[in-house]
């Protein structure tokens, strides 16, 4: 499991040319333009082992890669999952069970002894 970073992610015209990038085990993968990132809402990847990422941004900018599979249900679905902030931690809803999962950390805050992998994120490009 790669340890999560967030990157502050400027809001500009340029977000359009602003590459994502999510770091794998052979280095930093493009996953999309900054601008198909709306805080709220994810966004998933298909990432070269077969695993799936769900990319997130919150309102302040900063970008959030964790597993896209629901370790309560196996079902690849966090990325369609609610956000929010519990006790300034940003975390994601997962929409079948409701589990809520730290975005930084991936660590599930309703069981402890349950937690999703995380990816350190990166913008490249734009302004």
């Amino acid at each position: 499991m790669t340890t999560a970073t967030t990157t502050e992610v400027a809001t500009t015209d340029a977000a359009e040319s602003t590459t994502v990038e999510i770091l794998g085990p052979d280095g930093w993968l493009p996953v999309c333009t900054l601008d198909r990132l709306s805080p709220g809402r994810g966004v998933a990847a298909l990432l070269p082992d077969g695993a799936q990422a769900a990319l997130f941004t919150d309102r302040a900018g900063r970008a959030y890669a964790i597993g896209n599979r629901d370790p309560f249900t196996g079902a690849q679905v966090l990325s369609r999952g609610l956000t929010g902030t519990a006790a300034g931690r940003p975390y994601v809803a997962s929409p079948l069970l409701k589990q809520r999962f730290d975005l930084a950390s991936g660590e599930c805050l309703d069981d402890p002894s349950v937690s999703v992998p995380t990816y350190s994120v990166r913008t490249r490009g734009g302004a």
